[in-house]
Order: C-alpha cells, then sequence, then structure tokens
C-alpha cells in the first residue's frame, strides 16, 4: 500500500495552521455548543488553543466582524452610527 506523502503533510498543516474561513466557522461552532456570545467565544477559542488575542484580527472574515460588531452595540462597547439596526 503506497501512502501519498504529500496528501498527509497538506493534511496536517491544514490542521494545524488556521485560515479566516477554518477559524470563523470555530467560533461559530463554539457560540452554537456552548451557548456564549462571539466575544466570549473568541477568548475562549484562544486560551483553549493558546493563541494571543493580538494574533486574531487578522484571522476574522467580513461577516464576523459585522456579528461581532452588532454584538458590541448591543452591549455598549461600541456607539450606535446610526438609528436604524437590523433585527436577526
Amino acid at each position: 500500500m503506497e501512502i501519498d506523502y504529500k496528501k498527509e503533510l497538506s493534511k496536517e498543516i491544514e490542521s494545524k495552521f488556521l485560515c479566516p474561513s477554518k477559524f470563523a466557522q470555530e467560533i461559530e461552532d463554539i457560540v452554537k455548543d456552548e451557548s456564549v456570545n462571539y466575544i466570549d467565544a473568541i477568548i475562549f477559542f484562544c486560551e483553549k488553543n493558546k493563541i494571543d488575542l493580538d494574533s486574531i484580527p487578522k484571522l476574522i472574515p467580513k461577516p464576523l466582524k459585522e456579528k461581532i460588531k452588532c454584538e458590541a452595540i448591543d452591549l455598549n462597547f461600541l456607539k450606535r452610527t446610526s438609528r436604524a439596526k437590523l433585527k436577526f
């Protein structure tokens, strides 16, 4: 039986390193499974995986940023920029 080393190496690299889509999926899973908000989910993920919070912003895709922004406004961490607000 021949082992495809390139395929194995690729899977190993993918499992070790995060890309924005994989990071977003991990955060969505934590929000769903742990019933926490997005901000807490990111902090939980970073603590669990021993990742510095300062390295996270480049991993956050735009849709996740928007969810975090809405959440921050609801928690009064950010000022509302307009009176219009989408209801989910």
